[in-house]
């Protein structure tokens, strides 16, 4: 039977070939996991950073403040307690979120004491900070849009056939969005100099 081998290297070579394609796949996609898994480290890492840069600036802001608001000393407690409970949260969590929730939000109120204080917004001083709080907001929006969406590229392949089969067997997970926990606290603190 002349054509018996030639069937017979057929029929081999299929299994071999589909299997080739199936590891190239698998391998394909482990990489893409791991790629977005480690963006999305990155991005955290900058929202770290920026998060930091806010809570280094909360001091300043707050002692700036202090001295011409001595009435409101409950307003100046609540931010700096906002912020050790923002500075002692690790990680990308809803607990952290809900900490610099709390943050924002006292943040907020500080700032409309100082808005009701004429003398306070003539200060040089209070609008430097005020205006680096401004710019420190603003990238931290940033931070958070570029966090979010990684998440979302690494959550898409953990979920989608057949990249879900990959991130199953090598114990893939998907990540937590960084967004907003309280509807309350979606508020942006007001940062004009308006009366």
């Amino acid at each position: 039977m002349p054509g018996s081998p030639l069937l017979f290297a057929i029929a081999l070579g299929i299994p071999v070939i589909v299997g080739a394609v199936v590891v190239a796949y698998a391998m394909a996609a482990y990489n893409r996991l791991i790629a977005c898994r480690n963006r999305v480290r990155e991005a955290w890492s900058g929202i770290e950073v920026t998060l930091k840069r806010r809570a280094n600036l909360v001091p300043n802001l707050v002692e700036t403040i202090k001295s011409r608001a001595t009435h409101e000393k409950r307003v100046l407690e609540d931010v700096l307690q906002a912020r050790q409970r923002s500075l002692a949260e690790a990680g990308p969590t809803a607990e952290h979120a809900r900490a610099e929730d709390q943050l924002t939000a006292a943040l907020g109120r500080l700032l409309a004491v100082a808005q009701a204080d004429p003398a306070l917004r003539a200060d040089a001083g209070y609008r430097q900070l005020q205006d680096q709080l401004a710019e420190i907001e603003r990238d931290l929006e940033k931070a958070r849009r570029y966090y979010n969406g990684t998440v979302h590229r690494l959550n898409t392949l953990v979920e989608q056939f057949p990249s879900n089969l990959v991130a199953g067997q090598f114990g893939f997970a998907q990540a937590d969005y960084f967004e907003i926990v309280d509807p309350a606290e979606r508020v942006v603190p007001a940062l004009g100099f308006g009366a």
